[in-house]
C-alpha cells in the first residue's frame, strides 16, 4: 500500500520560511517523480515543483522560482518542500504526490498516480 505523509505546514508571517516533508513508503521511491501541488481556497491545484528521484532533476514553477527548493534524501524516502519568502499568495493546502515514471522530465499534474492528505500553509501580511 502506497503512502505519503506530509508535515511541515504552519501558519508564518510574509517573509518567513517553513519546510514541508513528505515520506513515501510502499513505493519504488527511485524510479518515480515526486512533486508538490498546493490548491488555495476557489482555486484549482497547481504544481509548486517536482524532482525526479533517479536523477534528481528538479523543476519549479515560475511563481515560486528563487524562492523554493524542492530536495530528498533517496536513503529516507522523503522529498523536501523549502519555502522562504513567503507571501500571503502563498496560502494554500500543499500536496506531495507520486508518479511511477522513468523519463527524466517529471509529468504534468495528471501523471501522478498517489497523493498525499495535503498540509496548510498560512502565510499573513
Amino acid at each position: 500500500q502506497v503512502q505519503l505523509v506530509e508535515s511541515g505546514g504552519g501558519s508564518v508571517q510574509a517573509g518567513g520560511s517553513l519546510r514541508l516533508s513528505c515520506a513515501v513508503s510502499g513505493f519504488l521511491y527511485n524510479r518515480a517523480c515526486m512533486g508538490w501541488f498546493r490548491q488555495a481556497p476557489g482555486k484549482e491545484r497547481e504544481g509548486v515543483a517536482a524532482i525526479n528521484t533517479g536523477g534528481g532533476r528538479t523543476t519549479t514553477s515560475d511563481s515560486v522560482k528563487g524562492r523554493f527548493t524542492i530536495s530528498q534524501d533517496n536513503a529516507k524516502n522523503t522529498v523536501y518542500l523549502q519555502m522562504n519568502s513567503l507571501k500571503p499568495e502563498d496560502t494554500a493546502m500543499y500536496y506531495c504526490a507520486a508518479a511511477r515514471w522513468l523519463l527524466e522530465t517529471c509529468p504534468p499534474i495528471a501523471g501522478y498516480n498517489y497523493w498525499g492528505q495535503g498540509t496548510q500553509v498560512t502565510v499573513s501580511s
